[in-house]
């Protein structure tokens, strides 16, 4: 499949963009219980590499993720912070190993966020960089749909300069 024909038919899959609220029954008939539910997709051209993203927002989670070149789905990683002292645990639910690239992104939205995350990724594993530009877009998207939480040294700034 070539990367148009992906694109073409990821812009297709896109089930929803708006926010379905309490009491709002989705194309299949089912009632949502749980709240808010929010799925975005996008996709962004690096050089040579085509990454596809979707993110579905659930009340107390998020799921993501993020394909490279192709509509696989990759490894599965479970994140949340964990008590007593709120440290990041990340699993390997579906392949992989705790080493391996999806579970450091993972960790590191969970840190952003605060919100437990499930991450699939199929970013190959010796690919920093593309690894690297993969997490900004994606935090990018984030900071713009409001899913992560501000920083304490932000809100001060702003309100300093006002």
């Amino acid at each position: 499949m070539s990367s148009e024909e992906l694109r073409t038919s990821f812009s297709d899959f896109v089930v929803s963009s708006s926010t379905r609220k309490k009491g709002q029954t989705n194309s299949s008939g089912d009632s949502s219980s749980e709240g808010d539910l929010q799925v975005t997709c996008f996709t962004e051209d690096l050089h040579d590499v085509t990454l596809h993203f979707q993110i579905v927002r659930f009340s107390k989670q998020i799921y993501v993720w993020v394909g490279c070149n192709t509509a696989k789905f990759g490894h599965l990683y479970a994140a949340a912070t964990t008590r007593p002292d709120n440290r990041v645990s990340v699993t390997s639910v579906l392949g992989g190993t705790s080493d391996n690239t999806g579970s450091g992104i993972a960790r590191r939205l969970v840190l952003k966020t605060g919100l437990n995350i499930v991450l699939a990724c199929n970013i190959p594993k010796d690919s920093p960089m593309l690894e690297a530009a993969a997490e900004r877009k994606l935090v990018e998207k984030l900071k713009g749909l409001g899913y992560t939480r501000p920083i304490a040294g932000e809100a001060n700034t702003s309100i300093a300069q006002k």
